[in-house]
């Protein structure tokens, strides 16, 4: 085609390249007719490169919440359920001699195994050595075989194809667990993805870079011109929110990161980043507990945060127990002067320096040093240990640490050091398989050794709740209520109404209010709205029927009895001498102990804090009295939402546990808790990549003088 600037010429060849490119499939052929020559050129609107066609990249090809970008194995979960080989070698200390592999034991099985022993001697493969000592090499060679012997792969392949027999359905069933999909390596995304790159960067090397080194990344980014023009919007939005989450304190977090993973602070941040990103003006935002989670090193910038989001002309209201949120406030207004029945009242109004002049505020009293959690006189010491040798799950450094046994103690450190990793994933969940046979999947390490047989159980105290069900409530968790239920059905009109302790129960039939199962309420299906939830007309909201409501016990039917606070029936049934009365106290007690005076009996597990789920476990293990068990328990954060006041019960009850004969192990910020601890681990110095090293291990004595540890920093002023 000759070439000229003619408009309707332009217009014409668009047109006919355009009709070339449809009949020629993306492809087409354009002679250009120039002055002394004729010249050929060949053009493809393909997405392709090497020779290779690709996908033409949409928004969804990098979304794995979509078909078009999701990875076609796992279907965009990142894992499926496979061979965990956590299961097929549970005790890494044992040798492959030593039956190493769960699945090679027993007589028909062991031929495998046997397989493998008498030839090992030809490709030097060392039999002998613990299992935790091997090579990735050698650990691969297992899985794969050789042409002497046939790997773990080829005997669940064949398991797979002889599962019309049950009893080789149960051996796989046994070994099975949710593994890493082998296609997208966890990345969700399908490996077209994979091809298209930024600066020599795929998709997913971006989610998976720690929040700090995503910044970086794009501050660093080089484009050419029309790219920049092109981005320019993008990237600003881009480097906005990258900033705003580096501002709250997660610039350890990955983008990939599973949100059933974050702790409750850190989904909190994560909100309190979007409003920042929104920019809204005029508007309350309302946080309750934002420091959960929190090293006092983050709090600092939460606090920050929450200044910026005043700046902005917003409103901040904080439902907080943090001594350095509470000082930091522009006002405080105190609730008490204790909980329950005994609280619910306006303490106090104002500016900090006026609540620490209140003669009403419990909270004051601890601000000023008044009321205090005592230091412990004497550190406990301590011989026994179980040890985890070479840590290596996300951040951790190959971290070898002894955990001591019947002692308290702390594992600290800044957000995203790698202690919920240590710990939750690596200890709790190995210990797990290893006295119940089950756990998650085990994060890297070698062994874990020590004095192994001092501890019968391993218990995990989270903030999950105590039941699925809403019938499910504290006095059915520490099992008062079948004791308040036998009590019930030994009264006189009981008696001659025939009533059994089954008829004082909401869970079956007999006394149970038929119109609304014992619910209470009744629940009317909106379809296209929420369901509405009504109180039933027929018991107003007392689940019962009217007849089991006429028997009473000193003038308290079963419902006044549920829907006393525990402070109120520890006080009803404490007045009582009767030898079921004695018991339902008792259990009754350990509540209060633990700070939870002010619930009701009956309340409704949905309606319980994750925190205060956890201190009613808590409180049923110490009911356990006649239980000679020498168990490990693992508390997360177990003073979210709690006062000063209530720390103190919390280590009352904590030091109960251990005159039992148990080992208390907690993963915590608080500093009253630290200093409250017989031994202390603190892991840093940084979080993320910065992290995942064992800073320092001993008494919060030593620990104040460690110039690299930051808790040790913040710890000073409350052991000085």
């Amino acid at each position: 085609m000759a070439v000229n600037n003619d408009n309707d010429n332009l217009s014409r060849m668009a047109d006919s390249i355009q009709t070339a490119f449809y009949e020629g499939h993306g492809e087409c052929l354009v002679e250009f007719l120039l002055e002394n020559e004729t010249k050929i050129e060949y053009f493809s609107n393909k997405f392709e490169a090497d020779g290779i066609t690709f996908e033409e990249p949409q928004t969804h090809t990098f979304s794995f919440n979509n078909t078009m970008g999701a990875c076609p194995k796992c279907e965009g979960f990142g894992k499926v359920i496979g061979i965990d080989e956590d299961l097929v070698v549970p005790n890494k200390n044992l040798s492959v001699y030593d039956k190493a592999i769960a699945c090679w034991r027993g007589e028909k099985m062991g031929e495998w195994l046997n397989q493998l022993v008498l030839t090992a001697y030809k490709f030097d493969f060392p039999i002998h050595r613990p299992f935790y000592q091997l090579t990735k090499k050698e650990i691969q060679l297992l899985w794969t075989g050789n042409k002497h012997f046939k790997g773990l792969n080829v005997f669940f392949d064949m398991l797979e194809k002889e599962n019309y027999k049950i009893q080789y359905r149960v051996m796989l069933s046994r070994y099975r667990g949710k593994t890493i999909c082998p296609d997208c390596k966890g990345s969700r995304l399908k490996k077209e993805a994979g091809y298209i790159k930024i600066n020599g960067k795929s998709v997913q090397d971006l989610v998976l870079m720690p929040i700090d080194e995503l910044k970086l990344f794009f501050e660093i980014l080089d484009l050419q011109d029309n790219d920049k023009k092109i981005a320019k919007r993008i990237l600003t939005e881009i480097n906005n929110r990258i900033g705003f989450l580096l501002n709250v304190g997660l610039e350890y977090l990955t983008l990939n990161r599973l949100s059933s993973t974050l702790s409750g602070g850190e989904s909190q941040r994560i909100n309190l980043a979007t409003s920042l990103g929104s920019s809204l003006v005029g508007s309350l935002y309302i946080l309750d507990e934002p420091s959960i989670g929190l090293h006092p090193r983050d709090t600092e910038r939460l606090i920050k945060v929450l200044f910026e989001l005043k700046k902005l002309g917003n409103t901040v209201i904080v439902v907080e127990h943090d001594e350095d949120i509470i000082r930091a406030a522009d006002h405080i207004i105190d609730i008490g002067p204790m909980a329950g029945t005994y609280g619910g009242e306006l303490v106090f109004q104002g500016k900090h320096k006026q609540l620490l002049s209140s003669t009403k505020s419990l909270t004051a009293n601890y601000l000023t040093g008044k009321e205090k959690i005592p230091i412990p006189g004497k550190r406990k010491s301590w011989s026994k240990y179980i040890e985890i040798i070479n840590a290596r799950q996300h951040n951790l450094n190959g971290v070898n640490v002894k955990i001591p046994l019947n002692i308290l103690t702390v594992v600290t450190g800044v957000s995203g050091s790698g202690k919920s990793t240590l710990i939750r994933k690596i200890l709790f969940s190995a210990l797990q398989k290893q006295y119940n046979g089950y756990g998650e999947i085990t994060g890297k390490y070698d062994t874990i050794q020590g004095d192994l047989d001092s501890i019968t159980s391993i218990e995990f105290v989270d903030q999950n709740p105590i039941g699925k069900s809403s019938r499910s409530n504290p006095a059915t968790y520490i099992k008062t209520y079948d004791d308040i239920r036998k009590l019930f059905s030994e009264q006189q009109a009981a008696k001659i109404n025939q009533f059994k302790p089954s008829h004082f129960s909401f869970n079956v039939d007999g006394g149970r209010c038929e119109a609304c199962q014992g619910e209470g309420e009744i629940r009317v299906e909106m379809q296209f709205m929420a369901d509405v939830f009504l109180i039933c007309d027929h018991c107003n909201g007392k689940r019962f029927k009217e007849e089991v409501l006429e028997v009473k016990y000193k003038n308290k039917s079963i419902f006044d009895i549920l829907d006393m606070t525990v402070d109120d029936a520890l006080e009803f049934f404490s007045n009582h001498k009767g030898k079921i009365e004695k018991k339902i106290a008792h259990k009754i007690k350990l509540l209060a102990d633990v700070g939870l005076g002010y619930i009701k009996l009956g309340q409704s597990s949905n309606t319980l804090s994750g925190g205060e789920s956890q201190r009613i476990k808590l409180a049923s293990f110490l009911s356990k009295e006649n239980e000679k068990k020498s168990s490990l328990f693992i508390f997360d954060e177990p003073t979210t939402g709690l006062h000063f006041h209530d720390i103190r019960k919390l280590l009352d009850a904590f030091h109960a546990l251990i005159k039992k004969g148990n080992s208390i192990l907690i993963i915590e910020h608080n500093l009253e808790i630290i200093k409250s601890a017989d031994w202390v681990i603190d892991l840093g110095p940084e979080g993320g990549k910065n992290g995942g090293k064992i800073i320092f291990e001993g008494t919060p004595e030593n620990l104040i003088i460690c110039k690299k540890s930051f808790t040790g920093k913040y710890l000073k002023d409350k052991l000085l």
